[in-house]
């Protein structure tokens, strides 16, 4: 166990290895009920989501989520997110855990059209099954039938269907790079649905599984981390989150900076690497180019279980010769620099 975002979190179960390599061949469960959840409803509901993140809240429909991120008027990221669209006036968006407090504050200061906004974050749980067993295992522990829920979907459950269980939420994002289910739900509820889940579980190799793995897991992904990959100090466009960015849409929070950003070029970007030679790469560490000048700096980094070698993400000049997949870089490991190769993640392959 150990501190994370103002709550004590389960590090490691069995192991983290194991716990990565459950997840990848069979299924692992995650108690992740220190993510935040803020409710908006009312007639400027969907206003407000469009104000106030970068991607298209008109592109969502009852029952899809997105991915976006939230920014300050100079367009460093003030948090990602995930918005949850179950009617044109009532959003979910899950936020993360240690930015909780200052994220419902920014919503609070942005919300000039008056949508009304409900910090759930103590009431809500949240586990996460991820992995080629997980959606099996959800649907034999349900009284009813498992609704089909596309990636980035989610759907609201009767209790008569989930255990007798109220305000049960499925969707399905995942931050493992796997298939799987995340399962929103009463805090009283939390510890019966643990446990039934790892009972109906235990056949297929489900385990618990806990922060260490989820960090490999989302970093064999390239799935960005808040705090580490992402910050105040960075922006979407160079994050490569362009996607989850469109400039063209009515103004929101942030968008005129970041098209002054993208007209002029961003100065640096985030690319992912594969170690060549022995060596574990860590946030903070150096990146250099063939002449062994620094020309960036590591922002995540791990041993992949699954490749056997070092992997990472980092941000570096934005220039062809340093981000281009193929391209050959090193990173200072204690005063030694090691090769590495720039790769798109994922890293893994299934």
């Amino acid at each position: 166990m150990m501190p994370f975002g103002g709550f004590d979190m389960p590090v490691q179960y069995s192991g983290i290895i194991d716990e990565h390599m459950a997840v990848r061949r069979a299924a692992g469960l995650f108690d992740v009920s220190h993510m935040g959840e803020v409710m908006v409803t009312g007639a400027q509901a969907t206003a407000f989501v469009q104000h106030l993140v970068t991607n298209d809240a008109s592109k969502l429909y009852d029952g899809r989520a997105m991915y976006a991120a939230m920014c300050q008027p100079d367009g460093g990221i003030v948090d990602d997110l995930i918005v949850y669209r179950f009617s044109e006036t009532r959003y979910m968006l899950v936020i993360n855990a240690s930015n909780v407090e200052t994220d419902f504050a920014w919503m609070a200061d942005h919300n000039p059209m008056g949508a009304a906004l409900e910090n759930v974050s103590d009431r809500m749980a949240l586990l996460a099954i991820q992995g080629p067993a997980a959606t099996g295992i959800v649907r034999r522990v349900m009284t009813g039938a498992l609704p089909e829920i596309a990636y980035y979907h989610a759907a609201e459950v009767a209790p008569a269907d989930f255990l007798g269980m109220k305000d049960i939420i499925l969707s399905h994002t995942g931050y493992t790079g796997e298939p799987g289910l995340e399962i929103y739900c009463r805090n009283e509820d939390a510890v019966a649905l643990w446990r039934a889940l790892l009972q109906e579980g235990q056949a297929d190799g489900l385990k618990p599984a806990g922060l260490g793995a989820r960090d490999t897991l989302r970093l064999e992904s390239g799935f960005c981390l808040y705090g580490n990959d992402i910050d105040a100090t960075t922006t979407p466009l160079e994050a490569g989150l362009g996607w989850i960015t469109k400039l063209d849409k009515p103004d929101f929070v942030g968008a005129e900076a970041l098209r002054r950003q993208k007209a002029a070029g961003v100065p640096r970007r985030l690319i992912g690497f594969v170690m060549e030679e022995r060596s574990v790469p860590r946030h903070g560490y150096p990146v250099l180019n063939d002449q062994g000048v620094e020309i960036g700096i590591v922002t995540s980094g791990t041993q992949s279980p699954v490749l056997g070698t070092g992997v990472g993400l980092g941000y570096v000049v934005n220039d062809p010769a340093y981000t281009a997949p193929g391209a050959v870089l090193a990173v200072l490991v204690r005063d030694k620099p090691r090769r590495a190769v720039v790769k798109k993640p994922p890293f893994h392959k299934h």
